[in-house]
């Protein structure tokens, strides 16, 4: 009898704690969807707006000064970059309210004046602090309000791009890399589900392409799609450190910050003039949709993360996933071809491949690969993501991501920096 009574009572705290769970992550898909929707709305009408008005580039260090001027006054410490709500996250912290609507309008302002970022990135501090102020008013513990952080990043993510799946094990894979909080997964998914769902109401249409060609996973291209990921996966390397180093060199030059987003505002200007076109401007969904049907030029990759880095490094706001989709499907659209691979096949190996090198979060990118390419060769996916996560080191384009496991064994790789910690040796 005793034994009975014990499982029933810890069957009914289950129960007790799976409603409860239940209830939030409704409660914050609500909040997040329409909250997401609207952003990736703003967001496409910005680039609209821009695209025929091209005078609005000339005021892209106008831009600049008064979001500069906004953070240094209202957010001076978290500064408005994704690393904010991912040590929000390992901290157990609550984002301040404040910073959803100074993301929102400094990546808008950012997109409507030429700037060139993305927005998944913004979107998971749009989503993790206005959840995070949820669990705060509900009187949640810390605890308890870092898992409202986590459903709210997975429901905005999900909104704007609409994919739930990729959000969801983003969510709960990146922040500690070789640690993934299990009991995350179901809040985190029925919001993602919930956000998607009330985006698509609002007109904001899901990120998804058809393959216009495939290929079998025969010898032969399993060797091709491994080459192409030891590429990604240098690839990837090369522009987070990129990522990493302009702002340094901002800061060297030019220390102070009102100087250095109206110095990377001009230089962006002049770039755009001397190249004579704006497909590096803004997110470059243009770019992407034509290199999916194997339509990209050699150096489009070079430009477009030159361009996000003096971006983003001036102190403009936004996110970098877009331009690592940009990066990634404009270089695998050239390579592809070069080892025997089709080159919109190539273009969607590399949005994806790059994702994984530069955001070390191999499962939600193979998650990323079936939503948006509805499946189809899954394996040649999973197998690039895997090669770019292993070959693309302890690189980062977060620096509040932390390794919990190495990605070799104990004895064959030296410690970067304190990037990673083991939790205990490996035999």
């Amino acid at each position: 009898m005793k034994t009975v009574c014990n499982i029933l009572h810890s069957t009914g705290r289950y129960l007790r704690v799976c409603a409860k769970w239940l209830v939030l992550a409704i409660l914050v898909g609500c909040l997040t969807g329409p909250l997401g929707a609207a952003f990736g709305l703003a967001l496409s009408w910005a680039n609209a707006t821009r695209a025929v008005q091209g005078w609005l580039l000339y005021l892209l260090p106008v831009g600049g000064l008064v979001i500069v001027f906004l953070y240094r006054h209202f957010d001076p410490e978290g500064g408005g970059s994704t690393n904010q709500v991912f040590a929000a996250v390992r901290e157990r912290k609550v984002l301040t309210l404040r910073t959803a609507p100074l993301i929102f309008f400094s990546t808008v302002t950012t997109h409507l004046l030429g700037g060139s970022s993305g927005r998944e990135g913004a979107a998971l501090l749009l989503g993790g602090s206005v959840s995070g102020q949820v669990g705060r008013l509900l009187r949640l513990n810390r605890h308890d309000c870092r898992l409202m952080t986590m459903c709210g990043m997975a429901g905005a993510f999900s909104a704007i791009f609409g994919t739930p799946l990729a959000a969801t094990v983003f969510t709960i894979e990146v922040v500690n890399v070789g640690s993934m909080q299990y009991a995350a997964l179901l809040p985190c998914l029925v919001s993602a589900l919930l956000g998607v769902w009330i985006s698509r109401m609002m007109g904001l249409a899901p990120t998804a392409f058809t393959l216009g060609a495939t290929a079998d996973a025969d010898p032969v291209t399993l060797l091709q799609v491994l080459v192409l990921g030891m590429l990604l996966a240098a690839l990837s390397i090369l522009f987070c450190e990129l990522l990493h180093v302009t702002p340094k060199l901002y800061s060297r030059f030019f220390p102070n910050p009102y100087l250095r987003v109206v110095v990377g505002g001009l230089l962006i200007i002049a770039l755009t003039k001397l190249l004579g076109t704006t497909d590096y401007n803004g997110a470059g969904s243009a770019v992407i949709a034509a290199a999916m049907v194997g339509q990209a030029l050699p150096w489009a990759f070079v430009c477009k993360m030159l361009f996000t880095a003096l971006t983003l490094g001036a102190g403009y706001k936004g996110g970098e996933i877009v331009p690592i989709f940009f990066t990634g499907a404009t270089f695998g659209c050239v390579v592809a071809p070069l080892l025997g691979l089709p080159a919109p096949l190539g273009a969607a190996l590399g949005m994806v491949a790059l994702f994984c090198g530069c955001t070390n979060s191999p499962l939600a990118s193979i998650c990323l690969g079936l939503e948006v390419f509805g499946g189809q060769c899954l394996p040649l996916f999973a197998l690039v993501c895997a090669v770019s996560y292993m070959l693309s080191s302890y690189f980062s384009l977060y620096h509040e991501q932390h390794f919990l496991h190495s990605k070799l064994r104990i004895g064959d790789v030296q410690r970067l920096e304190g990037r990673w910690t083991e939790t205990e040796e490996e035999n």
